[in-house]
């Protein structure tokens, strides 16, 4: 079992703050991507496009990226700002 978490406007693509999936012993961002974009298909594209950043126990991930079971995978988006 895995826990996705979605940060700021995500949460409301996703229509949850959290969630649980259970995926087998290991799989990878891209697999996840393409399972979350049969249900949330805005997020499944978002992940493939690279146009939020996916991170696995705190540490930024690619697609492939492993996933094991027990882990938390957040999904957060784009950030700007910053001083000038």
């Amino acid at each position: 079992m895995i826990t996705l978490k979605y940060f700021a406007s995500l949460k409301s693509i996703a229509g949850k703050e959290e969630e649980q999936l259970d995926l087998g012993n290991e799989t990878t961002v891209q697999k996840l991507s393409e399972i979350l974009a049969k249900t949330t298909p805005q997020i499944g594209e978002m992940i493939q496009g690279k146009k939020i950043l996916v991170s696995v126990n705190q540490d930024v991930a690619t697609l492939d990226t492993v996933i094991h079971d027990g882990d938390e995978v957040a999904f957060l988006p784009p950030f700007s700002g910053g001083s000038q």
